[in-house]
């Protein structure tokens, strides 16, 4: 018979820290980042989740802000590196280089070894860099002459890419985009958003001169808001919900109909339950909560499903979006 941890309950003064963290990290990036309300939900998510975030938009749409925003106002160690198709895995990982003065080899450290790391445009990276750079956020180490070195604590990549310049890009493989834990569609902002950028720019406090977001938290206030999650309590029919939505995603044509099964070859893995119970534990710490509802798991439900659900060729071929195949299986899925 297989023994559960149990683990202690939340205390009504730890959600209340929690609580209070969490909201002097939105107002911080709110100061600095107009609008984008879901894409600081999910940093935010994946932060507390201990996961990594894929977003994909065009450029321009302050992703690169945001990753840095982050950065600064928990105290974080921030590395940006740029994707190219001539960057090798020793510039993203590290390498020995060779002294002279002293005939030994010294290791130089790459810029993966930070707190929270972005990844721009990884798609133009080639598939052999992908794959250490990917290897390096599932193992939280790297390895470089056989020297194990660990990976910071807390460790967190964004990775972005332009889906609509794909001209000379390498795709993420499926087994590799399943690394991610969620995937943000980053959209245009508002008019008023929009508007508030320009009155930001004017005022100074956005662009060359706005100057760093403030910090404040610490790396080990994220360390322990990660600790508070993992004791979010989840009952056992919230885990049955979860483990249903991610089944139906396997049978679809039994589960939502054979139209809507069609569209989809292949569903999501467990990766995306564990996916869902992280999440649904962030979002519950996040809304002042020591334990998870059905509404937990719903809210993002598409950023931790649009990435691992394998459309088939005619649903790609009529521009079928995958929300709205997790959509349908949401509906088709009872809540407990």
């Amino acid at each position: 018979m297989v023994a559960h941890h149990v683990s202690e309950p939340l205390t009504a003064e730890e959600v209340a820290r929690a609580s209070e963290l969490l909201s002097r990290l939105t107002d911080a990036f709110g100061a600095r980042v107009v609008g984008q309300d879901r894409v600081r939900r999910v940093l935010l998510t994946a932060l507390v989740a201990e996961g990594h975030v894929l977003l994909e938009s065009v450029p321009g749409l302050a992703k690169t802000l945001a990753a840095s925003t982050l950065a600064q106002s928990v105290g974080a160690h921030f590395s940006r590196i740029q994707c190219t198709p001539d960057l090798l895995p020793s510039d993203i990982v590290g390498t020995q280089v060779y002294d002279p003065r002293t005939h030994t080899f010294d290791t130089q450290l790459g810029p993966v070894h930070a707190q929270v790391v972005l990844l721009d445009e990884v798609n133009r990276a080639s598939a052999k860099t992908q794959s250490a750079v990917l290897e390096a956020m599932q193992e939280r180490q790297t390895s470089i002459a056989g020297v194990v070195h660990p990976l910071p604590r807390p460790f967190l990549v964004l990775a972005t890419q332009n889906p609509v310049d794909d001209e000379g890009t390498y795709v993420l493989p499926q087994a590799q985009l399943d690394r991610f834990l969620l995937q943000e569609v980053v959209d245009y902002p508002d008019h008023a958003a929009e508007v508030e950028v320009l009155d930001r720019v004017d005022a100074g406090t956005l662009g060359l001169h706005g100057g760093p977001a403030p910090a404040v938290a610490t790396p080990h206030d994220v360390l322990d808001l990660q600790a508070l999650a993992s004791r979010v309590f989840v009952s056992p029919a919230v885990k049955r919900y979860i483990v249903d939505l991610v089944h139906a995603t396997r049978d679809l044509a039994g589960v939502v109909g054979p139209a809507t099964g069609a569209l989809v070859e292949r569903g999501a893995s467990p990766r995306a339950s564990i996916a869902f119970l992280h999440v649904a534990r962030a979002q519950a710490l996040l809304a002042g909560r020591d334990h998870v509802v059905p509404d937990d798991v719903r809210v993002l439900r598409h950023a931790v499903l649009r990435h691992r659900l394998h459309l088939s060729f005619e649903a790609l071929a009529d521009r079928v979006r995958p929300e709205s195949v997790v959509d349908a299986v949401f509906e088709a899925v009872p809540s407990p």
